[in-house]
């Protein structure tokens, strides 16, 4: 696995895929602290790399009246609480370059949402806090053009660069996973992760609310590390069907142990 410089990422050298995954926003202190203990603890028996993902603030709603956050400041909080409590790098998503210094001060990576990952100046500052930048490949582009998003933060004195693939506009309601942008992408010199639960959405729907298919989590999953993605992305809840965001497309949290199990048994056939 490609190093992506984090001090205090765990278990780094198992040889397994590492795993950025969290609840899609912070909703609270209790669940996020609950839901980062299970990750831990379960993170810690398989000996996975583990980086706790959350977004403090969620700009890209469908509808106006969409959960967006309980307070900027008060959700980093729990992300740096998160961190000090577990000793686990955390990675959350901002959305305008005035945000990237302020999430810095909390957190270990910063994340470039899909949409925004064209967006030079949000690109520019993000690599200036020194910080691992983690760039989603925006789903209307090819993996191919990811390699100016990595230019642009490399350029700007940070190597620390993530790419993440979340799958590919097909027709207006749904998307689909090309995995030959895997390697594709690994030939910049950067890990590259697969979003196995925002692959999945159903964007634009009727209703205002973004649908997904979270039952092909794990062939979305299992398909990326046949490949060889050198690190997977997964949303996860205790009640995703009550969870303040993109409930429609997580995995329950009591399903991620055994999925991961299955994946290190296929990372152990193909490496």
């Amino acid at each position: 696995m490609t190093n992506i410089s984090l001090d205090n990422l765990k278990n780094i050298d198992s040889g397994n895929f590492f795993l950025m995954a969290g609840p899609c926003a912070i909703e609270g202190e209790e669940i996020a602290l609950r839901i980062a203990e299970r990750l831990v603890t379960i993170t810690d028996k398989l000996e996975i790399p583990f980086i706790f993902k959350g977004s403090y603030r969620k700009a890209n709603r469908s509808k106006g009246g969409s959960f967006t956050g309980i307070g900027d400041e008060k959700a980093l909080k729990i992300l740096e609480k998160i961190g000090k409590t577990f000793s686990v790098p955390t990675v959350t998503d901002i959305h305008e370059s005035a945000e990237a210094a302020m999430a810095a001060a909390y957190v270990d990576v910063l994340q470039i949402p899909a949409f925004l990952c064209r967006q030079t100046d949000l690109l520019i500052a993000a690599a200036k806090t020194n910080k691992v930048v983690n760039v989603k490949k925006g789903q209307f582009l090819s993996a191919g053009s990811m390699k100016f998003a990595v230019e642009k933060i490399v350029e700007s004195s940070n190597n620390k660069v993530i790419l993440t693939d979340r799958g590919n506009t097909f027709g207006y309601q749904d998307l689909i996973v090309d995995y030959r942008g895997i390697p594709e992408m690994q030939s910049f010199g950067v890990p590259v992760v697969m979003d196995c639960t925002h692959s999945l959405q159903q964007p634009n729907q009727s209703s205002g609310v973004t649908g997904g298919k979270p039952e092909l989590i794990e062939t979305i999953a299992k398909a990326a590390i046949a490949v060889g993605a050198d690190g997977l992305f997964i949303e996860t809840h205790p009640d995703p069907a009550n969870a303040k965001s993109d409930g429609a497309n997580m995995l329950h949290l009591d399903l991620i142990e055994e999925l991961l199990v299955k994946l290190i048994r296929i990372r152990k056939a193909v490496i």
